[in-house]
């Protein structure tokens, strides 16, 4: 892993003050233009769920997806999106959790999978974890097994993953 770590972390943009001053945002996008990189970092992912027989691979809207479709064929298992609330067309069942400033809701199909199914939820980034946390309770709901939550970043700093009860990845840790 200590190559891939090198190559990620070198080929992360910081952008200073962005979305706001004071806010170094890890600007990932440098990676997904990259083929080979992209394609070692999602065999990285669905590494991690080796020895599992992963049912769903789970991303979390937006960029969670991005990372998440393109494990299914790894792991042949089906791709579900977590979406926010009002996104997806058929009946949902739904979780509200807190952010900084106020609150969101996140859904999920009802018919997403089947309960037992288990699960790895993906997404670019873990920062205080109140969205994966909510991503995990989600599943839950449904009868999910969530075997891991896979991420490329990890700001190790805002203690995110002390809030979620399943297994948490980080490639980079910030």
């Amino acid at each position: 892993m200590g190559e891939l770590h090198d190559d990620v972390h070198n080929t992360i943009r910081d952008v200073p003050d962005f979305p706001k001053p004071g806010i170094l945002f890890k600007d990932i996008t440098p990676v997904l233009a990259d083929p080979v990189l992209f394609k070692r970092v999602i065999d990285w992912m669905a590494q991690q769920c080796e020895g599992h027989d992963i049912g769903a691979v789970i991303g979390i809207e937006s960029r969670g997806f991005m990372f998440a479709t393109p494990m299914v064929e790894l792991l042949d298992a089906g791709f579900v999106p977590i979406r926010k609330k009002g996104k997806l067309p058929f009946e949902t069942v739904g979780v509200s959790y807190d952010l900084e400033y106020g609150s969101a809701e996140i859904e999920l199909h009802t018919d997403a999978f089947a309960p037992g199914t288990k699960v790895v939820i993906v997404d670019d980034l873990l920062a205080t974890g109140g969205t994966a946390e909510a991503a995990v309770s989600l599943v839950r709901k449904l009868g999910g097994d969530v075997v891991a939550c896979v991420f490329l970043i990890e700001l190790g700093f805002l203690d995110g993953r002390k809030r979620i009860d399943a297994p948490v990845v980080s490639l980079l840790n910030y």
